[in-house]
Order: C-alpha cells, then structure tokens, then sequence
C-alpha cells in the first residue's frame, strides 16, 4: 500500500512539473515575437479537449542537461472537425525547437502510427534546424522523417505548416508533404539563409525577401496556403481536411450541412464574351455550376493563369483544374503546368474526382520558357492526366486549340466524359493563325485584305474551329446549354461511381521531372 502511495506521488509529481514547465515566462517568450506557442496553436488546431499528447516525458539525448520535458517538440493525436488526426508541434522555446535524436523519434513515432492507422498528420513547424551539438545523429533524425514523408505520400494526406524558421535540410521535409502553409511575417523557407547568400554571392538579402511567405506562395509556389496571422492558418488547415478523405481507400467525406445550388445557373451562358479575345473570370463559371460558397482555391497566388481548388458538387467533394482567361489569356506554360499537375496526382492518390473546366489557347511562346523546359515540364500535366484513374470530366468553354487542348484531359487522353458549350473552338491553331497559314497567297493577292481574311476566318469557325465538328466525330460526348451543366455535370459522376480502371503491372513509371 505504501509503495502505491510512493508511486502516485511520483506520478502527481511529474504531472505537476510538465504544468509548470508552461508557465507565464513560456508563453511570453513567444508572444514577444508575435507568434503563438505550440500549446496554443494545438489547441486552435484541434478541436476542443480532444487532442491527447504521446511521449510528453521524454528528455534530450546525450549530455544536454534540462530539467525541461518534450524535447521541444509536442506531439499527439485529436480530431478536427469530428476526424482523427495525428501531429506534432515543434517548440521554439525549448533549445530553438532544434532537432535532435529524441525530437526526431517522436515525430517519427506519430508519422508512422498515422500511416499504419490511416489517419492524416500535421507538422507545426518552428525550428532552428539541426541540432548542432548532436552532430551526425540530428542529420539522420531528419533523414529518418523524410523517408517516413515518401512511405506516407499518396497513403494519407500530410500537411505541414510552417509558423517560424524552416532552414536548411528541414525544408524538405515540409516539401515532401501535400500541402504547405504559411503564415506572413514569422515563416520563412529557405535551403541557405541571407548570412551564406551574401557570403558567396555577395547578395544583400534577408529572411523575408529570401523565403517569406509571400515569395513562396507567388514566385516558387512551394507553399499553397498563406495568411496573416496564426490564429486564420490554423484555421485555414482544419477547412482543408474537411475536402479531403484519411487516406487513400477512404472517399472524400460528405457535408452533413444542407446542400445550397447556385442562385442562377442561367448566369452561365452570359458569363462567355461574343469576342473570343475579350477576357472573363473563370471564377465566376466555376461558383455557378458548384455548391454555393464550397470552392476552397489551391495555390491562388502561384500561376494564376491555371485555378485549382477543392469544391462541392451536390454535396460531393470534386478537384477542379481551370484555364483562367484573365490572366495570361489562359496560356500553359512551366509554372501552370507544374501547379496543375501535381494537384491532379493529388486527387488522384485520394479518390476525388476531377472537373476540367477549359478555355486555353496554347502554350506560352518564347525563349525564355523553350530554355527553361516547357517540353519536359509541361508533359508533366499531360503524364498527370493520363495516368489517374478517378473520374475525369472535361467541359470546354470557349478555347481548346492545339497541343494544349490535348493536355486537359481530351478525351483520347482517358477523359471519361468530354462536353462543350456552343461556345467552344476546337483546331489546332486559333482562326486568325490558321488563316494566314492556309491562305497565305489568297491574303497576299486580295484587293481588300481585311474583308476576305473576315470571310476566311469565319469559314474556318464554321467548317473546322466549332464543338459540332468535334461531337459528330466522338471527340466529345455532347454539346450541352451552358444552364444544363450543373445537371449534367452530377449526372455524369454519379455514372463514374464505381469507375474501375485497371492498371498494367509495373513498380511505377517514370513521370518527366
């Protein structure tokens, strides 16, 4: 009996002393950077008394002496929005959040129960790096972490949010995950930090303009979500998994809340200008033909000629890839395409239906992106489109000419159902070019150049660049009313429900990166 007494008092004792580790001085250590500490950003995440901490007790290895618990890194498993889901919170008030053996095996420990219970996990990162007095047994902590982050790709959704420092090798562990936050003016990202940058190039830089979260949510697209405060990207993070399934057998979940169309789906049809060079916003079609209010955008800021994002149609989680004319015309290019096609092997890997909706007139021309490789990279869409399995619907808009027409998802490409609107222009080139090509000594020879290059381009529309021409050949499965495609477009997924697609016998192919 008296042994029992001794051991609760341990047990009571050690409870006490982990409490009092998060006293007022821990708190105001972070708040005085403007940032949250990881108790709090657990709590926001999370919901309400859910989350339940693992390894809580455990101390750093080696000849660190602390009287301090965690090793600077909190990790567990909660719910979000009703859903299990595991994460680990690195803290900054213990050693940097720095990365030593022990930090490294917790964060291992919940990324390999997540992939082995099938639940998604989220990494709150704010750390120094490498622990340095660790040497060589932190470097393999993190090695350790991003082999875990390859065996979890495509198996359950991984997020990471980064709320401070994220330098050097640990970057790559948030880029090996599926979705990268970022909160403005406490994040940044790099590989070599401002002090090597201008060591060896002589550069005068700092953390921000080197890897804030603006340049990388616009320039290098490595991070997908940006907000200005902590508080909005912790809850930026529980509106996404709402879109997304636990792993890669789940289906997305659907919405208990009531089912809301869009107020006029007759907008549609007036939404497409009479010019075909007279731009529009495809965000408009897009919230018009889904549930009102449920498209969540992906990467708004990176590559905005191309929109992805996550949306509900009759109440259905569905991935929607879209040409935006107002940018660029619509144009491919590197950046587009890359966005474009990671988002569809994403959806792909966990069971969600694809919407394309299109209107591109190519690929961008130039120098500039010959040499930075649009024929290798721009195949990475194509590749994307070709090998995914779920439902794929394709709906052109206005513009679908050439090789680029091929890349979104036309139908010889493995889409499963191909519409267009009256309004579409199916060739290989516009009118205009094709014209000065087919005639060239007609238009040379003509009294009135403009009038016959009119009546030119015009025959071409009529014989050639219209959707009828495309339908009456099978290239696409019908020509439907702009106000029908809503209708049309939960017909035809409701069809590919039980879609199976049997795929050849291979270890995996080999994709162009």
């Amino acid at each position: 009996m008296k042994d029992n007494r001794i051991q609760f008092k341990k047990y009571t004792s050690r409870k006490e002393q982990l409490e009092a580790q998060y006293n007022w001085e821990y708190f105001a250590k972070q708040h005085k950077k403007g940032k949250l500490t990881a108790r709090e950003r657990i709590e926001i995440l999370f919901d309400e008394n859910s989350f339940e901490e693992i390894d809580a007790f455990v101390k750093p290895a080696g000849d660190i002496t602390t009287n301090v618990f965690g090793d600077g890194v909190i990790c567990g498993h909660g719910k979000i929005n009703g859903r299990k889901v595991f994460a680990f919170a690195q803290d900054f008030t213990f050693m940097g959040g720095s990365l030593g053996s022990v930090h490294a095996e917790k964060i291992m420990k919940v990324q390999d129960m997540a992939l082995s219970m099938g639940h998604p996990i989220v990494g709150l990162i704010d750390s120094g790096g490498a622990r340095i007095q660790e040497g060589v047994a932190s470097l393999a902590g993190y090695a350790g972490i991003f082999h875990r982050n390859v065996k979890s790709s495509g198996v359950i959704p991984q997020i990471s949010i980064i709320l401070g420092p994220a330098a050097g090798g640990a970057v790559y562990s948030p880029a090996l995950t599926d979705f990268i936050f970022m909160c403005r003016h406490t994040a940044y990202m790099f590989v070599t930090g401002p002090d090597v940058v201008k060591e060896v190039l002589n550069e005068d830089t700092n953390s921000e303009e080197l890897g804030g979260a603006d340049i990388h949510g616009s320039k290098s697209g490595v991070a997908q979500f940006i907000y200005d405060d902590e508080e909005h990207t912790l809850l930026g993070v529980r509106k996404l998994l709402q879109y997304l399934p636990s792993n890669n057998v789940d289906l997305p979940p659907i919405t208990e809340m009531e089912m809301e169309a869009p107020e006029n789906p007759n907008k549609l049809g007036l939404i497409i200008p009479e010019e075909a060079t007279i731009p529009y916003d495809m965000l408009d079609i897009i919230k018009n033909l889904v549930d009102k209010n449920s498209f969540h955008e992906i990467s708004e800021c990176f590559a905005a000629n191309i929109i992805t994002g996550l949306a509900r149609l009759d109440n259905k989680v569905i991935g929607i890839v879209a040409n935006q004319p107002k940018v660029l015309a619509g144009v491919l290019d590197i950046n587009s395409a890359e966005k474009a096609a990671r988002f569809v092997r994403f959806c792909d890997a966990f069971n969600i239906p694809i919407l394309v909706l299109e209107d591109v007139p190519g690929f961008l021309p130039g120098s500039n992106q010959e040499h930075t490789g649009i024929i290798r990279r721009g195949a990475k869409l194509l590749y994307a489109f070709s090998e995914a399995s779920v439902p794929k619907i394709t709906v052109i808009v206005r513009k679908a000419y050439g090789g680029a027409y091929i890349v979104m998802n036309s139908k010889n490409m493995g889409g499963d159902f191909n519409f267009a609107w009256p309004t579409a222009e199916i060739a290989v080139m516009g009118p205009e070019g094709a014209v000065k090509i087919l005639h060239r000594k007609k238009l040379a020879n003509a009294d009135n150049v403009d009038e016959t290059k009119n009546k030119l381009i015009s025959k071409y529309k009529d014989n050639i660049a219209n959707p009828y021409i495309a339908d009456e050949k099978g290239y696409v499965d019908e020509v439907i009313e702009p106000a029908n495609t809503r209708v049309k477009l939960i017909s035809a997924f409701e069809a590919l429900e039980n879609k199976y697609m049997e795929k050849n016998a291979k270890k995996h192919g080999n994709i162009p990166l």
